[in-house]
């Protein structure tokens, strides 16, 4: 069988391209290499822009009744200083994003895609990709075989991640400007329900939010020679002393921590590449982290992994891309201007604000403008993404 699409990744970005391809008519198959539902190390909130994509996927009403409370209020806890202000609404309607545990979210996401029609081959990795004139044949290892899968069509959504066995991943060298992520789910607290505050700590940055369950999760982002001098004066596991760095040099932090205690293990990873990468490349087209990634500073990696795949999905439906090669190079043409007109401006805002936030002398400076005009913590939210909406689907049933 020769598939009209193969996606590689179950995470948001793989599985809503292979909905709204299975749903449209398309053959698919979808590559994921882990089983769900699975913890990963990532902020955990959608914004209010991917609202009414969650209602085209036909999950909003599950989103809905899981996930955390609204998230009304932005903030901004550096040093000493703890601000907060409205978040910016969308299209002047009281909508708001909330946040709901990946192991939650992409379980639901890629169970909406099974139901579609799309099969899901999990767990599995793709080792190779060849391509045989308009064909692809990905040779697929799932548990201690292998076998080829062949398609029209394929779709990188492997997130950034690059260990360098496909055509659309890249090792790269470790560097001390590397950012390392952590991420934990604690209980308790003192953070407001409805606050999402960006923390800004020597060397890092990072973000709490409540999500589903009564939970709230910490995340964030350190250099590896930060996290190499805050060992040093901490000790302990890498992530108790990342968490020890946090509380003693961000006051907001440290108070928002007051009686939280921590469920499960830490998670860890890295090094995270933010940057704009290739969206189609030895024709395959590529969507989510895999295509460009924004410091998870602005908390909008999962909305602009949904919302990457949708400008996709509606550019490869645009034209006979299961047939003809010029077409699929039209519809990569397309693709490549929407994403970059979607999406550019949140990178280079978020490259700024984690610059901004890494810093302690441009973190207190932040903070002394920031104490002078509250309002730019929500221009800083319009400018990160919060209010452009990129998605205007159709209605479906849910």
């Amino acid at each position: 069988m020769i598939f009209d699409a193969l996606v590689i990744g179950g995470g948001p970005a793989g599985a809503t391209a292979a909905l709204l391809l299975a749903r449209a008519g398309w053959s698919v198959a979808l590559v994921e290499k882990k089983e769900f539902p699975r913890r990963k190390v990532c902020g955990e909130f959608i914004s209010a822009t991917s609202l009414t994509l969650l209602r085209e996927l036909g999950v909003l009403p599950q989103f809905a009744a899981q996930a955390g409370p609204p998230v009304r209020q932005v903030g901004f806890f550096a040093g000493k200083h703890s601000f907060t202000a409205q978040m910016p609404s969308v299209d002047g309607e009281l909508t708001w994003g909330r946040a709901l545990g990946r192991e939650t979210l992409d379980t639901l996401l890629l169970a909406q895609a099974a139901r579609a029609g799309a099969r899901i081959i999990q767990p599995a990795t793709v080792r190779s990709i060849a391509r045989t004139g308009d064909t692809h044949v990905a040779c697929v290892e799932a548990a201690d075989s292998e076998h080829d899968v062949r398609a029209r069509v394929v779709i990188a959504a492997h997130g950034s991640w690059e260990n360098g066995s496909l055509p659309t991943q890249a090792s790269r060298p470790h560097r001390k400007s590397d950012l390392l992520a952590f991420k934990a789910h604690f209980t308790g607290g003192a953070l407001p329900d409805t606050l999402m505050p960006l923390l800004a700590f020597p060397g890092g940055y990072g973000g709490m939010v409540h999500g589903d369950r009564g939970r709230v999760s910490l995340s964030c982002c350190i250099r590896r020679d930060a996290l190499e001098a805050a060992r040093k004066s901490y000790g302990g596991p890498a992530a108790e002393a990342v968490l020890a760095h946090i509380r003693n040099t961000c006051a907001g932090a440290d108070a928002a921590m007051d009686g939280a205690r921590r469920e499960e293990v830490w998670l860890a990873a890295g090094p995270i590449r933010p940057g704009i990468r290739e969206r189609y490349r030895d024709g395959i087209f590529v969507t989510g982290n895999a295509a460009g990634e924004a410091h998870p500073v602005v908390a909008e990696g999962i909305s602009m992994a949904m919302q990457s795949s949708w400008l996709l999905c509606r550019a490869l439906l645009s034209y006979d891309v299961r047939i003809s090669s010029e077409e699929r190079a039209a519809a990569a043409a397309d693709y490549t201007a929407d994403w970059s007109g979607a999406f550019a401006v949140r990178l280079y805002a978020a490259a700024l604000f984690a610059q901004l936030a890494q810093r302690p002398a441009t973190a207190e400076l932040s903070a002394a403008v920031i104490a002078r005009f509250p309002p730019l913590l929500t221009f800083g939210a319009r400018l990160s993404g919060k209010t452009h909406v990129v998605i205007k689907p159709r209605q479906h049933a849910a």
